[in-house]
């Protein structure tokens, strides 16, 4: 069991402001930096985006999302990609459920 120190939320009074920039600090500790990627990744990414759109088959599909700064969010998606908008550098990933446009820029990591 967590005592009152580790968890300030389990205390009695707790302001609502006071519970916000808790919860809010937690978030912050969950960003992370853009990672950098090999030249050779990325071409071996843009192959399989390629051959996704032409071959009609899924992929899995990871990108990172600015929040604060240099730190950001990591997200994922399988899906076909139906559009490559080569002027946006960004692609159209849909599967059955959404619709997502993803920055080429922010890929992090491409399996097919």
């Amino acid at each position: 069991m967590a005592s009152k120190i580790e968890n300030p939320l389990s205390m009695r009074f707790v302001f609502q402001e006071q519970r916000a920039l808790y919860l809010q600090t937690k978030e912050d500790d969950k960003l992370v930096t853009m990672p950098k990627l090999e030249q050779d990744e990325l071409e071996t990414f843009h192959y399989l985006i390629r051959d996704s759109a032409r071959e009609d088959y899924a992929i899995t599909v990871c990108w990172w999302k600015p929040t604060k700064g240099e730190l950001g969010s990591t997200f994922e998606m399988w899906g076909v990609v139906k559009w490559m908008d080569q002027n946006g550098r960004r692609i159209k990933l849909v599967n059955d459920e959404d619709v997502q446009w993803i920055p080429i820029d922010y890929l992090t990591e491409v399996n097919g």
